[in-house]
This record gives structure tokens, C-alpha cells and sequence, in this order.
């Protein structure tokens, strides 16, 4: 192009930089929102309704987390700190709150009673670093990001489960636009041992996911058919312990809490690099995995 043409059209030389949007599992991770556990962590076990599994050894928590913060680090993605404290534990788990989506960021409603002020404290964090609010959750909807993948760029897949009702998913879909299908997840055991549509399958590649078959949507079962979504089964034994519990940092590549060897030896022999980190206090015990602990911000 001439120098006088190319003065013409700045525009046509340069592709500005995304600072944010994340519809994908599994394009390359470039930036994630974690949240350290603080003093409301350290409490969790002495109210009974959030859940946990034990008293919360917190330095050991902390420890795990420090370790998830470093192999991100090491596998090239940039990893911000929420830095705010409430007394809500489970705002540990930042995956829940909010999605980040192409436009902007999308403020859920969450269905557990103590999780409702989570997506005001990571909507300030988002609009204090110029990431839009594209949509809110209003009325007497509600969601939880653990119920919630991008199968596609352009599809959302939504769970309807005990946390999100089916007015939640139905305004998301329409926040979202596009593509967007929404499953039943089975009640299982009920709130006690809640199913998130997250509890049931990881994207690990766009051709490949982490299933825990018994508990997966027959529909979403066969729609991963008819893309050709390869299944990597996650045992029975290993389903409590968060075998499906997988984040994607790249197609291929993917961060795992330690154990549930079964469930790695699978994902190795479809060709899946798996990167393991200790999380027993930090996730195990409050029921949240890798993804959960991690809110994605910008991929691609």
C-alpha cells in the first residue's frame, strides 16, 4: 500500500487489542480473576448452610492458592487479585458471580442465599477497570456461572438446576444473544451436595470434554454428538473429589486439582497436557475446583 493510502486508512493497519471477553473454555487463557481466601474462608465451616466439608485450615488454603496463582503465572496467563474481603466465603469462588462475555461483563443472581452481594463486589472491580456491564440478572431470576459454558463462541450452554431457575437462564440467553440452549441438571442429592452444569462436564479442547456421563443432560449428550465432541469419562470414584473439575489455559492444555489419577490418565491419553496443583483446603473443602476458583477475562 502506498504511504499516502495507508495515511488514508489508519484504520485498516491496526487491530486494536482486546482488554476483555472470554466466550470460549478453551481458547488460550490470557487473563483470570482469582480471589485469595481471607478471614470469612477461614470461618466457613461454623455455618453450616455454606457447605464446607471441615474446619478450614486457612494457611493451608492460602498456601494452595498461592500454588494455583504461580502454575497460571508459569503457563503464561496474567493473574489479577479482586483484592476486597466480605464475609462471604464462597466469594473465593469468582467463576459464580459473573460472566465475561464479548461485551462486557454480565452480573449474575446467584441462588444461594449467601452468595447474593458477589456480583456487585466483582461488577466494581470490572467497571474500575473499564470492562462495560452488558446485562444484568433482575426480578426473580436467577444463575450461577458454575450452570453456564461456551460450547462455541457463539453458543451458550446454560444448566437449570437448583441455583438457576429458568427465568435466570432465559435472560441470559437474551443478555448474551445468539445461540444459547439451556439443559435440566438432575437433582442428584439435592442442595446438600448441589450439581452445577460445570459439576458434569469440562471442555478441555473444542473437540473434547470431561464428563461425568450419569449426571450429564441427555439433550446436552446428544448435542456434544452432533459436534463431535469427543468424551473423556470421569469415574465414579472420582466424581466427589472433582475429577470434573478442569480448567482450560489453551486447547490441549489444562490445570487440574492433584489426584483422580484415573480421570488423568484418561485426559493424557487423548493427548491433554494436565498440570496438577494441591487444592483439598481451598477447593475440595468447599466443593470448588480449578474453574470455580478462577473467573476468566479475557481469551483468544
Amino acid at each position: 500500500m502506498p504511504p499516502a493510502a495507508a495515511a488514508a486508512y489508519p484504520a485498516a493497519m491496526t487491530t486494536p487489542a482486546r482488554a476483555f471477553g472470554a466466550q470460549s473454555m478453551t481458547a488460550p487463557l490470557r487473563e483470570v480473576l482469582v480471589k485469595a481466601p481471607g478471614p470469612a474462608f477461614g470461618r466457613a465451616f461454623d455455618d453450616p448452610a455454606v457447605g464446607f466439608l471441615r474446619p478450614v485450615d486457612l494457611d493451608g488454603a492460602r498456601r494452595e492458592h498461592d500454588g494455583l496463582v504461580e502454575a497460571l503465572g508459569r503457563l503464561g496467563v496474567r493473574v489479577h487479585e479482586l483484592g476486597a474481603e466480605t464475609d462471604d466465603p464462597d466469594l473465593v469462588y469468582v467463576f459464580d458471580p459473573m460472566v465475561v462475555a464479548d461485551g462486557g461483563a454480565i452480573p449474575l443472581a446467584p441462588g444461594k442465599p449467601n452468595r447474593r452481594g458477589e456480583p456487585a463486589v466483582l461488577e466494581a472491580w470490572t467497571t474500575a477497570r473499564g470492562i462495560p456491564t452488558l446485562g444484568r440478572i433482575t426480578g426473580r431470576g436467577t444463575v450461577e456461572g458454575g450452570d453456564t459454558f461456551w460450547l462455541r463462541p457463539d453458543l451458550l450452554v446454560v444448566g437449570r438446576t437448583l441455583r438457576t431457575n429458568d427465568e435466570g437462564a432465559r435472560q441470559l440467553a437474551a443478555i448474551v444473544g445468539g445461540d444459547a440452549r439451556i439443559f435440566d441438571v438432575p437433582y442428584w442429592r439435592g442442595p446438600a451436595e448441589l450439581v452445577h452444569l460445570l459439576s458434569v462436564i469440562s471442555p478441555v479442547a473444542e473437540d473434547a470434554a470431561v464428563v461425568f456421563l450419569p449426571l450429564l443432560p441427555a439433550g446436552l449428550y446428544e448435542l456434544l454428538g452432533d459436534l463431535g465432541v469427543r468424551l473423556i469419562e470421569v469415574p465414579e470414584e472420582e466424581y466427589p473429589t472433582l475429577g470434573c473439575n478442569v480448567l482450560a489455559v489453551r486447547p490441549g492444555v489444562v490445570v487440574v486439582a492433584d489426584g483422580n489419577p484415573v480421570t488423568r490418565r484418561r485426559m493424557e491419553a487423548a493427548g491433554v497436557e494436565v498440570h496438577a496443583v494441591p487444592l483439598r483446603e481451598v477447593g475440595e473443602n468447599g466443593s470448588g475446583g480449578v474453574t470455580c476458583l478462577t473467573r476468566p477475562l479475557l481469551r483468544g
